[in-house]
């Protein structure tokens, strides 16, 4: 009797968006490798904030062990109001344009965390700013995350997750305006950098059907090529959304965790749908020799 299984394609587990301490990740860049291959992750990308400082570290260990590594960045973007992630993948982490873009996006992060802290003192939230720092490894990325972290820990909120809606999102006491890197500059850099572009966790985002579009026509036109049709921020109906954007746009299709951290996460490592089978899966266009079979 014919086997059809045995023939059939083998499906890469590729988790292509995820972060370490380098950035509001809770792990070492180390860690993360390691904790990717006990989970059967077969391709990883390492995606810090506006940061490539862990990606040495990170492919030394993945090379050490045969997991297929891929450089990434997540880059911070304004663009209608809301601050949008764009990955780049496969990118060459010593590349002086990016290095340089990322640094000047890194340099307007303080300046927030300042004013992100006396808004939040407004409220009688007591230096947050030091709280935060202390969750932070990298003094040039103090996120979000590690101030609400420090409301966690300080027993004001139950989790990150309730911090964020109460306290950090547009309209709420500790949200302040900030302008990030332009969609162009941002996709420009990852291409500098030999990678491939993509828009990260797109049903995160708080825009109009209206502004949805004119992000993809923008990115598009910038030389964007990826979206994250499965991401860990992404319900099965959201998935099914952008996928089907995907095919109407003739974009190539990434799969990501968003991993932080295990209690932070709703997915870990390696662990998130797979990739609807007719979309075309962004690794298909890395570089050797990071490039797996088609699945």
């Amino acid at each position: 009797m014919n086997d059809s299984s045995a023939s059939a394609p083998r499906v890469i587990n590729a988790d292509l968006h995820c972060h370490s301490t380098v950035s509001d990740g809770w792990l070492e860049p180390e860690a993360v490798v390691l904790r990717a291959l006990a989970n059967g992750v077969d391709l990883l990308a390492l995606t810090d904030h506006d940061e490539v400082g862990g990606i040495d570290a990170a492919a030394r260990v993945a090379q050490a062990h045969g997991l297929a590594f891929v450089a990434g960045v997540e880059i911070s973007v304004s663009f209608a109001g809301e601050t949008i992630h764009i990955v780049g993948l496969d990118i060459d982490p010593h590349e002086p344009v990016l290095l340089e873009g990322l640094a000047k996006v890194r340099s307007g992060r303080d300046a927030r965390a300042r004013r992100m802290s006396d808004a939040l003192e407004a409220v009688g939230i007591h230096d947050a700013l030091a709280g935060a720092r202390r969750f932070a490894r990298n003094p040039e990325l103090v996120s979000r995350a590690h101030f609400a972290r420090h409301l966690v820990a300080s027993g004001v909120m139950p989790d990150v997750r309730t911090v964020f809606d109460h306290y950090l999102v547009r309209g709420k006491p500790g949200f302040v305006e900030h302008e990030w890197a332009s969609l162009e500059d941002a996709v420009g850099w990852i291409r500098a950098a030999g990678g491939v572009a993509v828009v990260a966790h797109p049903a995160r985002y708080r825009l109009s059907a209206a502004d949805l579009g004119a992000l993809f026509d923008r990115f598009v036109a910038a030389g964007g090529e990826a979206v994250e049709v499965v991401s860990g921020a992404h319900t099965e109906d959201e998935m099914r959304r952008f996928a089907s954007l995907a095919r109407q746009r003739h974009l190539l299709a990434s799969r990501a965790s968003d991993f932080h951290g295990e209690k932070e996460s709703p997915v870990d490592l390696g662990c998130c749908r797979p990739l609807p089978s007719d979309l075309e899966p962004v690794w298909s266009r890395f570089r050797p020799p990071s490039k797996p079979s088609h699945g």
